[in-house]
């Protein structure tokens, strides 16, 4: 994959940070993608201390503005990306009955539409019969639904479909589109989850996590480096055969 060029957003930290370092070991050229600038420069400080070709980019998905600057320096810099991961996402609870719909609109703003505008800009420039790879990071809660985590499930769920639609329309070009839905992975998302959900239920947090555990089938939650590694594989030239999947990697949860 030396000879790839590769967008992760939501780059900064956690199951991204472990996809951007996943691929650079591998020879991808990456840009990271994030709003949060401390975030940012440290994973590409990170990155770059192991000897590799990184771009930090801040950038918030929902703003076009940032994604052409965004996309025009990665242009400038090496040439249109063969790989986009569109990792980019905000969880937390947003009950029916809160009064307040900001939080059901940011969640909305940032998940879908970040998704979408992120995707149409890239594929502007992606270019045809070279191996392009759109990968999608969705969740579980994109197969089952979670009491308080409405819209988050809802744009979890959309991602899919986006998915399955999207690789139809670019399959002539070459280009794969497919997600991947973890289950419960060790990242500081899963911890706020934690939190929230414990204090929802009137336990401690420490109480949910075991329950959490208990719940899936192999006793414990994934780490984030396992998912970077089927990203990996999905945006190699091996997987060139699958396209429009939402591939579960979640110890088992979904079948519980």
């Amino acid at each position: 994959m030396t000879d790839k060029i590769a967008l992760v957003t939501g780059g900064g930290t956690g199951i991204g940070k472990a996809i951007a370092a996943g691929l650079a070991q591998k020879g991808t050229k990456v840009a990271l993608a994030s709003r949060s600038s401390a975030h940012l420069e440290n994973a590409a400080a990170e990155l770059r201390g192991g000897g590799h070709t990184v771009l930090a980019l801040q950038m918030d998905v929902t703003q076009k503005a940032d994604i052409a600057r965004g996309l025009d320096t990665i242009l400038s810099t090496w040439g249109a990306p063969h790989i986009l991961i569109n990792n980019a996402g905000i969880s937390g609870l947003s009950m029916i009955d809160e009064p307040d719909d900001a939080k059901w609109f940011d969640i909305m703003n940032t998940n879908l539409n970040g998704l979408y505008l992120v995707t149409k800009a890239v594929l502007r420039h992606m270019p045809d019969q070279a191996g392009g790879r759109v990968i999608n990071i969705s969740s579980v809660l994109g197969k089952f639904g979670v009491p308080g985590y409405t819209a988050y499930c809802t744009t979890k769920h959309g991602m899919i479909g986006f998915t399955r639609a999207l690789a139809l329309e670019v399959a002539g070009r070459g280009i794969t589109v497919n997600t991947v839905c973890p289950g419960w992975v060790d990242t500081e998302m899963a911890t706020q989850g934690i939190n929230e959900t414990a204090a929802l239920q009137g336990i401690t947090p420490a109480e949910f996590k075991a329950q959490a555990i208990a719940n899936v089938p192999i006793k414990r939650f994934l780490e984030a480096d396992e998912i970077a590694e089927l990203v990996c594989y999905l945006a190699s030239d091996a997987a060139g055969g699958i396209t429009g999947q939402a591939i579960n990697i979640c110890g088992g949860q979904t079948m519980a």
